[in-house]
């Protein structure tokens, strides 16, 4: 029978108050799965969906653990996100308020020194991603004695962790922790890659399977729009304004592909009056942290996010998903509509379908079973915004150009395909490789033309503001200007 209480779980008093104090009356199923034998000492491989209270399952075993062996560095918890790393550190704070609990968050985009410090003054909790505890072990001789002594690894999306690139970090990570440990794996997929990391991290462990097979909750409505690639910002920009204007309350979440067009689809958006902020991971932690913030406490209705805000952000009262692109893979689309229709609640997601998506929309369709809504649209409303998208756009464009963005972006692509040419030798790329490279090109084209439109509408603006009279002057010359070999030829 499972238990129907914290209490029956094994958990102390006041573990037990803190869980009440922030609303968790009875535990959930991968709670009441996987705390009991983290208890007993055994290694867990747990996988539950997004949003069924993973957190709490491998944080609350932790910090009784600690509250009976008090020392740091005592857990290190690894994340594949920075915002899901604070996330996690702030459910470790809150339940462990009643006990003596320090907590340390070691991510990119923030000062190292200062992290270097914290981890000296050696918390009880380290949450980090992979990637910058893996800098401070190689460029600190203090940090691997610090962490040499841990008593337990959590991994938190830890299939996410394996398929994003971090493999050479986290092995690295792994490599510096004690042989003798307590390891808990979580994610909302049983995956290959998590099963391969079994093997890598866990001796004889507790499995719990409770994640559906890669599908969306029941409660959420998918719908999709066929769209001209063209015109696809004049659909979505409608699509917002219709959705945020029938509910005053609405909050949505418009993913998109990469860093360059989340920032160019935020700013022409804001330049369309539409109030949002970019989610990506070029970005400043402060400037993500403030996105994210401002988004929670509803003074923010509406992000424009890359994948990196697809997992593990718990964010209640989402409404709508909007993707701007189809994801290539069906298990990204079915995280990215996990970001609503939460804990019960209802909730929506709306993709953007192009003449080039159809296969990857049947992909989707056939890994859920099911087909998606179609969502039919007036087009006349839809076609009349298209000037005003594109003046936005163009001003979006001539901004990133001014700021430093567009070029910033070329030069961190052309870095990473050195990188990765490298890494692979002369004549040993794959066709996998191959193909994202074919498509890195075809995104810095695209790049290059928006560069250009830029660049066209800026020299346009100051045409516009010179007087009129300097401005026929100045084409009065150009036009009776002679070439001068023709002048040669004359002579």
């Amino acid at each position: 029978m499972q238990p129907s209480t914290f209490r029956q779980l094994g958990l102390s008093e006041p573990l037990c108050a803190a869980c009440a104090e922030m609303g968790l009356r009875r535990p959930t199923p991968i709670q009441a799965a996987c705390i009991g034998p983290a208890l007993d000492g055994r290694d867990v491989l747990g996988s539950a969906e997004t949003g069924s209270g993973k957190t709490a399952a491998f944080a609350l075993p932790v910090l009784q653990a600690l509250s009976r062996e008090p020392y740091g560095v005592f857990a290190v918890v690894l994340s594949p996100a920075r915002e899901l790393a604070q996330q996690i550190a702030d459910q470790f704070s809150a339940l462990g308020a009643r006990l003596p609990t320090r907590v340390c968050v070691v991510v990119g985009g923030a000062d190292m020194m200062r992290q270097a410090l914290a981890l000296a003054e050696r918390p009880h909790i380290v949450v980090a991603t992979p990637g910058r505890l893996a800098d401070h072990l190689r460029s600190s001789s203090g940090v691997p004695a610090v962490v040499r002594r841990a008593r337990f690894l959590v991994v938190d999306e830890a299939d996410r962790l394996l398929d994003g690139g971090f493999a050479d970090d986290l092995g690295f990570v792994l490599g510096q922790l004690p042989g003798r440990r307590q390891t808990l794996l979580f994610s909302a997929t049983m995956s290959g890659a998590l099963r391969r990391l079994q093997t890598l991290a866990l001796r004889e462990p507790f499995v719990a399977d409770l994640a559906p097979q890669e599908a969306v909750v029941a409660s959420l409505t998918q719908q999709y729009v066929f769209v001209p690639a063209t015109v696809r910002e004049a659909y979505l920009t409608y699509l917002l304004r219709d959705a945020l204007a029938a509910d005053g309350a609405a909050t949505a979440i418009v993913f998109t592909s990469t860093c360059y067009s989340c920032e160019v689809l935020a700013c022409t958006l804001r330049a369309l009056d539409v109030d949002c902020l970019p989610l990506h991971s070029q970005q400043p932690q402060a400037r993500r942290a403030a996105a994210i913030g401002r988004f929670k406490q509803g003074s923010l209705r509406l992000l424009v996010a890359t994948d990196v805000a697809s997992r593990g952000l718990d964010i209640p009262q989402v409404s709508l998903v909007l993707n701007h692109n189809v994801p290539a893979l069906p298990r990204d689309y079915v995280h990215r509509c996990g970001r609503t229709a939460r804990a019960g609640r209802a909730g929506r997601a709306v993709t953007l379908v192009t003449q080039y998506d159809v296969e990857l929309l049947l992909a989707i369709e056939e890994h859920q079973g099911a087909k998606l809504q179609t969502l039919e649209l007036d087009e006349p409303p839809v076609l009349a915004l298209l000037p005003e998208v594109a003046s936005a756009r163009r001003a979006a464009l001539m901004e990133l150009q001014e700021s430093g963005f567009i070029e910033r972006e070329k030069a961190r692509r052309s870095q990473k395909r050195q990188a990765r040419a490298e890494a692979q030798g002369a004549g040993d790329a794959d066709a996998a490789a191959g193909a994202a490279e074919a498509a890195e090109a075809a995104a810095e084209a695209a790049e290059a033309a928006d560069a250009a439109a830029a660049a066209g509408e800026r020299k346009r603006r100051k045409l516009q503001q010179k007087p009129k009279g300097e401005a026929r002057a100045a084409g009065a010359g150009k036009a009776g200007a002679k070439p001068k070999g023709k002048r040669r030829q004359s002579g």
